[in-house]
């Protein structure tokens, strides 16, 4: 049975990677040493963080994903609680990445050595002066990969990426993103969309680059709109744990009702000690292992 695979960002997800936090976050004081140069808005709770990561993990257990849990590690800091970013995985392996953000670098080494322990192939890596993140990466289709390049996933990154899954028959296609707020704050693609079905995108539409817009229209793209009071609260931000059955941090009604009149399946659960501090929400809080 195959154990991994997801060139997909809504097929039924069956295998999927967390971090708790009580190995990304550590203790007390460890969060105290990191919060602020890490840029997160407040310093989390571990007791509190602890019980929202849970029920956010019983929300994907509850759609029939089996979940695995990285391992502290030494090499990581807080950030590690976003499993999303440091790989990417395809049907013929994992693509290690080092980050751009600096801070982050050991995650990819972590990650690495964790696979190789559940036997999960490594297909390539992605470093030297090439970076890359994997919240700046949307499976548009199986074979379609947008990547977008910005602060945290640069040109060398693109093309290294792109000849690794050329292989695979995988095009890569760039999406140049804004300067946002610049190289400290954190701007992935996945800052403004994220895909729901084959033909379903929540999209905060003012982000979009109009090559991307005018792509999604070709394809046939559905786009539901977060409104501007609910992209700071992560409503751009929702995991699809199948096509349109979606999870999304709780406190983005308006954005729940328009994704309900579009046809999902809405589950919500507390983000206020493991998303908004760092600025990541359910996709971010995920590594899909194997969707399908």
């Amino acid at each position: 049975m195959t154990s991994f695979g997801s060139q997909s960002m809504v097929a039924r997800l069956r295998r999927v990677i967390v971090k708790r936090p009580e190995e990304a976050f550590r203790s007390r004081d460890h969060i105290e040493k990191q919060w602020k140069d890490l840029g997160y808005t407040c310093p989390p709770d571990l007791a509190r963080a602890a019980r929202h990561h849970q029920q956010f993990v019983n929300l994907m257990k509850e759609g029939g994903a089996e979940v695995l849990y990285l391992p502290a590690d030494d090499r990581t800091g807080l950030d590690s609680l976003y499993v999303h970013d440091p790989v990417l995985v395809t049907d013929h392996g994992v693509v290690i990445f080092q980050t751009g953000k600096i801070a982050r670098r050991g995650e990819g080494p972590a990650f690495a050595d964790t696979l190789e322990n559940w036997d999960v192939p490594i297909l390539g890596t992605v470093d030297a002066a090439a970076t890359a993140e994997a919240g700046d990466m949307v499976w548009l289709d199986h074979d379609t990969l947008l990547v977008g390049r910005g602060f945290r996933t640069n040109a060398l990154g693109i093309e290294r990426l792109s000849d690794l899954l050329r292989p695979l028959g995988v095009t890569v296609i760039p999406v140049e993103l804004p300067y946002w707020n610049g190289p400290g704050d954190v701007l992935h693609l996945m800052s403004f969309i994220s895909l729901l079905d084959d033909d379903l995108a929540v999209v905060y539409r003012r982000m979009l680059p109009v090559p991307l817009f005018e792509l999604l229209t070709v394809c046939g793209v559905q786009l539901v709109d977060v409104p501007e009071e609910e992209y700071d609260t992560l409503g751009c931000n929702v995991l699809a744990v199948s096509p349109r059955n979606v999870v999304m941090v709780s406190g983005n009604p308006i954005t729940r009702s328009r994704l309900q009149a579009a046809g999902c399946n809405v589950s919500q659960f507390d983000g206020g000690e493991i998303c908004f501090p760092g600025a990541g929400g359910p996709t971010c809080l995920t590594r899909p292992l194997l969707r399908g």
